[in-house]
């Protein structure tokens, strides 16, 4: 991504580089333009200076080939006069005239062509003053236009590196930030896991307990049956105190419960003595709780009724 962003950063330095390369040719093919086109107005104008110039000279060659004209129309009119004159002269005739002096066209000429030369002389030099004025001021402008162009050029240059510099610490920024988002979405999988496993162990231990509530009510049913059973025992030993020895308060021992189950009917063993009788006694060693610890069974064989009732109201056990 580094190596992307390098590259796309020197790719962007040289669009820009290729940018302000464009901008300094179209700075200078404006300024050659400008300039182009004042010279060109300037051209304009003395053309038309040319053009009057032009003009004042074609009215000039007109008078002057009228006066020509003139003039050779007057030498002629003057040398047919002579010719007149000397005809009538062949008889020894002087004749003497007062005339005015004639004009010297040459000398009116010549002074034409003088002020008609310094004319276009100060023309000439008037427009090369106001042209050399106007090329001053206008390479004033260029100057100061360069000098202005030139700073804006380097202020540009600082702007676009300001920008590239910022461009490339965005760039670093947003690596920096790419980079943060898949830091905080690797701790959000770690954290989605180790909550998905918390959650297993909170499912884990909920059923646990549910279990164990359930062993615990299971549980509870047999205390319950058991405390039935016990309560039915009881019963059953005291019927069976009151059947053997009456109402003889030695049968009720402490910590056991005994139940004796004959070979035969109790009634014949009550009402015959003489026979032997087998006993078998269940032993069952009872917590505080009531629930039975330990169930034993005895066997023991009597000779007589009396012998068998001391023998169960006798045991004194433990509780």
């Amino acid at each position: 991504i580094i190596a992307s962003t390098t590259s796309n950063s020197n790719a962007v330095l040289q669009i820009d580089n290729a940018r302000l390369t464009a901008d300094d040719f179209r700075l200078k093919y404006e300024n050659e333009l400008a300039l182009h086109q004042s010279v060109e107005s300037d051209v304009n104008g003395l053309r038309r200076v040319l053009d009057e110039i032009t003009l004042c000279r074609t009215d000039l060659e007109i008078q002057y080939e009228t006066l020509s004209e003139e003039m050779t129309y007057l030498k002629k009119n003057h040398k047919e006069e002579m010719q007149v004159l000397q005809c009538v002269a062949g008889g020894n005739v002087n004749v003497e005239m007062n005339a005015a002096p004639g004009v010297d066209l040459t000398v009116l000429l010549n002074n034409m062509r003088s002020e008609y030369e310094a004319l276009a002389e100060q023309n000439r030099r008037d427009a090369e003053a106001w042209f050399n004025e106007k090329s001053a001021s206008l390479q004033q402008q260029i100057s100061e236009d360069v000098g202005a162009t030139t700073s804006a050029r380097n202020e540009l240059t600082e702007m676009k590196r300001n920008l590239q510099t910022l461009e490339i610490e965005l760039q670093s920024l947003l690596a920096t930030k790419q980079s943060l988002e898949c830091s905080l979405t690797e701790t959000e999988s770690n954290y989605c896991v180790q909550l998905a496993q918390i959650q297993a162990q909170i499912g884990a231990l909920e059923e646990q307990l549910h279990q164990v509530r359930t062993e615990t009510e299971g549980q509870k049913l047999e205390y319950e049956q058991l405390l039935d059973i016990k309560v039915l025992l009881e019963k059953e030993i005291e019927t069976y105190c009151l059947l053997i020895g009456g109402d003889d308060g030695a049968c009720k021992s402490g910590g056991y419960k005994t139940k004796d189950y004959g070979s035969g009917n109790m009634g014949s063993q009550v009402k015959d003595p003489a026979k032997a009788i087998v006993v078998k006694k269940v032993l069952e060693e009872v917590d505080q709780r009531s629930k039975i610890l330990s169930t034993r069974l005895h066997s023991l064989e009597e000779k007589s009724q009396k012998n068998v009732a001391n023998s169960l109201c006798s045991i004194n056990l433990p509780s």
